[in-house]
């Protein structure tokens, strides 16, 4: 793939990666992803809002390859306060791991506290950085699709619904991202990354309600990568994973920087 942002986005350590900075915003444990010399006068503020398993080494690279492509402030505010989801639970298939999973979705994952945070975020930011005036956020997403005999465990709840409750009318964000789709209206530009985990007619689905939109956006499967490719299950030392990881991020770093106005 050749682009700018290829040329921008910095090397991905698969191992031992050390992220950049942290503080507090929202009352939230924040990550604060961004190069230290442009922080203070970005003008791009980017919210990463995670996957179930919170701030993975992973995701973080990511953020910080953002931060780097775009100059931008990217935050990760730390949504479960410490208390992700345990890679342990999954899949849920015991009586105890399906409780634990089912009280962490319907508690801490729950979506109105969250796109409360993530709202919140924007205004406090707005406060420590006033030099910005573009706002994007993108989620990295997990799903309940793994079946408890007779019903699903939870029915398509996913955190980066938080982003897709977040990109309807009155967003604050002009553009907006995730992968591993929610079906929703946008009233931003949004772009879709999918895995090949994802039944082919529901990806389909998600083209075209971001087709009729008209707002701009698409939709792309990543046909050999598993859920979670880009967030706290991408394993970055196996080699077709580390590529697909870059060029997913390379994908949003082009299409944020398409619609920067």
């Amino acid at each position: 793939m050749s682009c700018e942002a290829c040329l921008t986005l910095p090397t991905v350590v698969p191992t031992g990666y050390t992220t950049k900075g942290s503080e507090k915003m929202a009352g939230l444990e924040a990550n604060c992803s961004t190069d230290i010399t442009g922080s203070a006068t970005s003008t791009v503020c980017i919210i990463d809002v995670y996957d179930a398993f919170g701030m993975a080494s992973q995701t973080l690279q990511g953020a910080d390859i953002l931060a780097t492509a775009l100059n931008a402030v990217v935050l990760v505010p730390d949504f479960f306060k410490g208390e992700p989801a345990k890679h342990e639970w999954v899949p849920p298939d015991t009586d105890e791991k399906r409780q634990l999973f089912i009280k962490f979705m319907t508690e801490r994952a729950a979506f109105p506290g969250n796109v409360d945070a993530l709202l919140q975020t924007v205004k406090e930011a707005k406060e420590k950085y006033p030099s910005i005036t573009v706002w994007r956020t993108f989620g990295l997403c997990w799903g309940g699709k793994k079946k408890v005999n007779p019903k699903p465990l939870l029915t398509r709840v996913t955190i980066v619904q938080v982003v897709a409750l977040a990109s309807g009318p009155g967003t604050p964000f002009a553009a907006t991202g995730q992968t591993h789709p929610v079906c929703t209206k946008y009233s931003a530009q949004h772009v879709v990354l999918a895995s090949k985990d994802e039944p082919a007619d529901a990806v389909a689905d998600y083209k075209e309600v971001i087709e009729s939109n008209g707002k701009g956006g698409f939709v792309e499967t990543y046909s050999t990568m598993h859920h979670g490719w880009m967030g706290a299950r991408a394993n970055l030392e196996d080699e077709a994973n580390l590529k697909e990881y870059i060029r997913g991020y390379t994908q949003f770093a082009e299409f944020f920087k398409k619609y920067l106005k």
